[in-house]
């Protein structure tokens, strides 16, 4: 085992080798930090929305110079991860374990905590409009999230996700009653998860929570069945997670996989409990039967017991009201700094962006956060902003110690943020049980890693 743990770890470290020098590795944080101090005491940044990339954005702000002021405002008492959220659905994790406190920001590093629910921006005075207050700034970040757009499939509703067929997308309450239908599903009964269509926040989810479903159901209900119906006909980290399934539950390699994972696969089982109908299958989704608990899609009629619809997604609503999106429904920005290209002095960070090659990740939102903090510091201060970099690493599980990744750097080449990967992004197909148990592993160490850099 320790020999799959270091060949593993030599592995990880190739596909991430430029990943640490996009983020805070070979930054002497400290030292710009105290060349930051005076040019900007007193300046006002205020930060709405208090995920990743807003916390990180507070945090940084003021390592980097703590004499600025920083509010950070959100409509919640407390923020629910995201990642790591379809783990609730098997009782490996509770809703205590995804709640993270704000706290820390407070008390360690003087971040001002504020509930509130923004309702507007005042761009010619530069304040921002609260429910309760309004907060004047001279710099302001926007990290939102997403909007799911429940209404974009004929017969979804916002109303039914909240009661009878969530999305659980939004870690929270849906989630939880997600997961108490799968739990009290009937014996051999199906699962359905209707994925989204790019662009989505958090590349491998809708795949990762079929995975972790279907090996539930293995353990507790194991005639029942998972099926994905989909309006795309690939995935970030596909293979391997493909190749997961294969493996783990006899899923067969699908026809334009074949060439690639034919030579790494099991033999498929005739008692594979799960399915994908890709879209040149007729997996998009036309319309939902709630009554009748069936979703119509191009190759037909598909009934269930529960339905879990993860919907079309654009930048959350408080992004439209600020006027930062445009049609796309997310907002553009200057790709050095995640300034708003439409208005000055705004930033905005995370899955609202628009960011070319990164993915709507919470690491995407953390290394940015990072590159912004720093650009404003810098730019108060009247020095040159640095030219960024910055990086993804994401884990997944295909099962409970079955885990896979993707790790990729990005600099903005010809005016847009790329992928510059010199060495390969995923798990290798190779990799024996070993390494993929060690992965897994990781994977929980990754989430709280993160948490603890951006919250703690």
């Amino acid at each position: 085992m320790r020999n799959a743990v270091m060949l593993h770890r030599r592995r990880l470290l190739t596909a991430m080798a430029l990943a640490a020098a996009g983020t805070s590795a070979g930054t002497s944080w400290a030292r710009m930090a105290a060349e930051s101090l005076a040019p900007a005491a007193g300046a006002k940044i205020v930060i709405v929305g208090a995920g990743v990339g807003g916390a990180t954005a507070a945090k940084y702000l003021k390592i980097f110079n703590p004499k600025i002021h920083v509010t950070l405002i959100d409509r919640n008492p407390n923020f629910v991860r995201h990642y790591g959220s379809s783990e609730l659905l098997t009782g490996a994790v509770t809703m205590e374990d995804l709640t993270v406190s704000y706290d820390a920001l407070h008390e360690r590093y003087g971040v001002k905590v504020v509930r509130d629910t923004i309702i507007g921006l005042d761009a010619d005075r530069k304040t921002v409009i609260g429910k309760t207050g309004r907060y004047a700034y001279d710099k302001l970040i926007v990290s939102p999230g997403i909007e799911l757009l429940y209404d974009a499939l004929p017969g979804y509703s916002a109303d039914l996700a909240a009661s009878r067929i969530p999305s659980g997308w939004i870690a929270g309450p849906q989630t939880q009653l997600l997961a108490d239908q799968l739990q009290s599903m009937r014996s051999g009964g199906t699962f359905l998860i209707v994925a989204p269509p790019n662009p989505y926040r958090c590349p491998p989810g809708p795949y990762e929570r079929a995975a972790l479903v279907t090996e539930w159901c293995a353990k507790h209900n194991p005639t029942a069945r998972v099926i994905i119906t989909d309006p795309k006909n690939s995935f970030v980290t596909d293979e391997t997670m493909i190749l997961g399934w294969n493996r783990l539950y006899g899923f067969p390699i699908p026809a334009d996989y074949s060439a690639k994972l034919s030579n790494y696969a099991k033999p498929s089982r005739d008692d594979c409990r799960l399915a994908w109908i890709q879209a040149h299958d007729g997996g998009k989704p036309l319309e939902l039967d709630a009554a009748g608990m069936t979703v119509r899609t191009e190759a037909g009629m598909i009934k269930a017991d529960v339905i879990n619809i993860i919907p079309p997604m654009r930048a959350a609503n408080i992004a439209l009201e600020m006027d930062l999106a445009d049609k796309t429904g997310f907002c553009p920005v200057d790709r050095r700094t995640f300034e708003s290209s439409i208005i000055p002095d705004v930033y905005v960070l995370g899955d609202a962006s628009i960011a070319d090659a990164m993915p709507k990740s919470g690491f995407s939102a953390n290394t940015q956060a990072k590159t912004t903090a720093r650009a404003i510091v810098e730019e108060l201060a009247g020095r040159p902003i640095p030219e960024p970099a910055w990086s993804n690493t994401c884990y997944a599980l295909a099962g409970e110690d079955y885990g896979l990744f993707v790790a990729d750097v990005f600099r903005i080449v010809n005016g847009k943020i790329a992928r510059v990967n010199t060495r390969a992004r995923y798990q290798f197909l190779t990799a024996s049980p070993q390494e993929q148990a060690v992965a897994a592993h990781y994977l929980h160490s990754w989430m709280n890693t993160i948490t603890a850099d951006s919250f703690g």
